[in-house]
């Protein structure tokens, strides 16, 4: 009894050392920007205010319903610390919000939308938002596919004309 003990373990060690070394040793599946970090980045022309501005407007222009907007800087400010222009907005329409959380309640953790203005330490202004892949392969919300299509390209519009002359 103890030998056949020994053997299973032998067999488990093994096959955690197969499992690893296939693991190191495979190449990284080819992803898009977005997938890698849930992120999807945009250059912005304008200043973090302008930015700001021209979301604000794109927003009501959309009829998105604007829950908050959070200045960070301003709120680090409060506690004595400095940080460099930052704000976040949280928008959405549960129009679009509802479908996707009929699919897969899961996604209500990063619903509803957000998008991110900061000025980087190389005073580069920058727009980001969730991509909306990433959540369909986050939450598997292959079934909403045609719903987070639409997103993407929503999404994908409002940050172009926020960022860009």
């Amino acid at each position: 009894m103890n030998g056949w003990k020994t053997f299973l373990a032998l067999v488990v060690v093994v096959g955690l050392l197969i499992v690893a070394v296939t693991t190191i040793n495979s190449p990284a599946p080819a992803q898009s920007p977005g997938l890698e970090t849930g992120l999807i980045q945009v250059r912005s022309e304008f200043t973090v205010e302008e930015t700001s501005d021209r979301l604000a407007a794109l927003l009501e222009e959309r009829r998105l319903n604007v829950f908050a907007q959070v200045d960070h800087a301003q709120n680090a400010a409060t506690v004595g610390k400095e940080l460099r222009p930052t704000e976040l907005f949280i928008f959405g329409n549960p129009a679009v919000g509802t479908p996707l959380m009929q699919c897969n309640q899961s996604v209500a953790i990063d619903l509803p939308q957000k998008m991110l203005i900061w000025q980087a330490d190389d005073d580069q202004v920058w727009l980001a938002y969730n991509d909306p892949d990433y959540l369909m392969a986050r939450h598997d919300l292959a079934s909403c596919e045609p719903v987070i299509d639409r997103i993407s390209q929503v999404l994908e519009d409002i940050a172009h004309r926020a960022t860009q002359e």
